[in-house]
């Protein structure tokens, strides 16, 4: 976060005074695959090797972790570099990708969720609303999301703030793969909409459930009931919304 010089103005009383604030901070990485430039996101300048990493699990272009030779951040220069193994075929990976996203839409080819999770009710409620309090950078400027990733007790795995609710996802789940955590035996927390996009990401690492502060959208419910996972929307208080397979949640 950065700190800047505002005027900020009370329209009640007709008042304006200049002060410090604070904003959120948001800059260019580059990801490259192999030598080849892949994708540049704006976002958070922190956990950038893990945002890195977490965008290729959850786009589906590597698979699992180990098909990782190395990676290399580059901070001055805004680059992460991730070099895949010999064996591994980039193009039919890219292929691969580009034909799950558009599966999204095709229920006969998404992958379904398998796991025995099931989570307390009061574990969800509990992991949700804990979002902001534990947000920082949140509750200094208001303009970043939070995610992160709860064992079945709520413990937790990992936690990521970022300008965008994907960026946000993409850290805790490169940061939980680096840690080689097993994402079918945890469950996922976010403060954004639960739209089919971000769905989709949950369902290509296999997170059984996915809660949020927010809404879901028509797509990401759509999407939630044919993958066979739980979505949990509006956490709030002490009441929550189960909108696909409400049997591991445990009331």
């Amino acid at each position: 976060m950065r700190k800047v010089e505002i005027l900020r103005v009370d329209a009640s009383t007709g008042e304006a005074q200049r002060v410090a604030d604070y904003v959120a901070e948001e800059k260019p990485l580059h990801i490259f695959l192999n030598e080849t430039r892949y994708a540049t996101i704006f976002c958070s300048p922190s956990n950038l090797k893990e945002l890195a990493v977490g965008h290729v699990l959850s786009q589906k272009i590597i698979s699992q972790i180990e098909e990782i030779e190395e990676t290399n951040l580059d901070q001055t220069e805004n680059c992460c570099c991730i070099r895949l193994k010999h064996d591994v075929n980039l193009s039919n990976k890219l292929n691969l990708s580009t034909c799950m996203r558009k599966a999204s839409s095709q229920a006969s080819k998404l992958p379904r969720i398998k796991s025995n999770l099931k989570v307390k009710a009061e574990t969800i409620l509990s992991s949700v609303n804990n979002l902001n309090l534990t947000a920082e950078t949140f509750k200094k400027t208001g303009g970043v999301h939070a995610a992160s990733i709860h064992e079945e007790d709520g413990s937790v795995v990992a936690f990521a703030e970022d300008v965008g609710r994907h960026n946000a996802v993409d850290k805790v789940i490169g940061a939980a793969a680096l840690g080689k955590i097993e994402f079918s035996k945890c469950f996922l927390a976010l403060s954004g909409r639960l739209t089919g996009d971000l769905v989709l990401k949950a369902v290509n690492v296999g997170f059984p459930i996915v809660a949020s502060l927010a809404a879901a959208t028509d797509s990401g419910i759509k999407l939630a009931k044919t993958a066979d996972l739980t979505l949990v929307g509006f956490v709030r208080g002490s009441r929550m919304n189960v909108y696909s397979f409400p049997e591991r949640i445990i009331a």
